[in-house]
């Protein structure tokens, strides 16, 4: 079994697990790759690359990545497909104004004080320089938080541990990026029931182990009634699973020299 790490807001990455139960992330971030429209030889800023799947895609199309994450076992996990990869906070980018392009998929709304991400990534920038991304937008998993809070309250848990991202409307995160000097050109919210790989089970154990670590030895009865109640919503009948996923992508650009 790969080594599990706990990363920002005690959520638990495991490259075997992601692997298993998550690889369709970055196989939907074809997308949000489309928006960026790389052209060879820019430099270009990963923000949380993950195990570096879409990062290698950038490198093939011709730009120059850095990428970087907040998980040891990401980190190590990018380097093996030997590409340039650092351990690093989105909350606390250390770059200036260096890169043409910030991109970012799957991974901003785990960032839970968007205005220091965003002041980074504007400090991040060349002037002029674009940011793209795509993450989880309002309505994000609504019903398995529902199903969540639901079971923390019958069990006496603690309900806000059911929620640990940012899910903003594009008119939230609008605000946001203007406070930062960037001008929005095009954002979209993007509903996209989203065929699960494996099952929900493996879904809650793989994004919010955390969750149901505070019931401790009654941990997997938990997960089996927030499983009991999301089969009648996200389950069809011939037992396959489908988390209700909304994304929202946006592409920005910085309109400052320095932000």
């Amino acid at each position: 079994m790969a080594q599990r790490l706990r990363q920002s807001g005690d959520q638990i990455w495991s490259t075997g697990g992601y692997d298993t139960h998550a690889r369709f992330v970055s196989i939907l971030g074809a997308g949000v790759l489309e928006w960026l429209d790389v052209k060879p030889g820019e430099r270009v800023l990963d923000l949380g690359c993950g195990d570096g799947a879409l990062t290698e895609e950038l490198v093939k199309q011709g730009a120059n990545v850095v990428g970087i994450d907040s998980s040891s076992e990401f980190v190590a996990s990018a380097r093996r497909r030997g590409l340039d990869v650092h351990l690093m906070d989105g909350h606390g980018l250390e770059f200036n104004h260096e890169f043409d392009a910030v991109f970012s998929n799957a991974a901003l709304h785990w960032m839970t004080d968007p205005g220091a991400v965003i002041s980074g990534i504007a400090r991040s920038l060349k002037p002029g320089g674009r940011f793209v991304a795509e993450f989880g937008g309002h309505g994000n998993v609504a019903a398995i938080v529902t199903a969540l809070r639901a079971v923390a309250a019958n069990r006496g848990g603690d309900t806000e541990l059911a929620f640990p991202w940012f899910f903003p409307t594009c008119d939230e995160y609008t605000d946001l990026l203007a406070q930062s000097g960037f001008t929005v050109r095009q954002t979209a919210l993007i509903p996209r029931p989203t065929a699960l790989p494996t099952d929900m089970a493996g879904w809650l154990r793989t994004f919010r182990e955390p969750f149901f670590a505070q019931f401790g030895h009654e941990a997997e009865a938990a997960l089996h009634d927030v499983v009991d109640l999301l089969r009648p919503s996200l389950c069809d009948s011939s037992g396959n699973w489908t988390a209700d996923y909304v994304r929202l992508r946006v592409d920005a650009v910085s309109e400052a020299a320095s932000a």
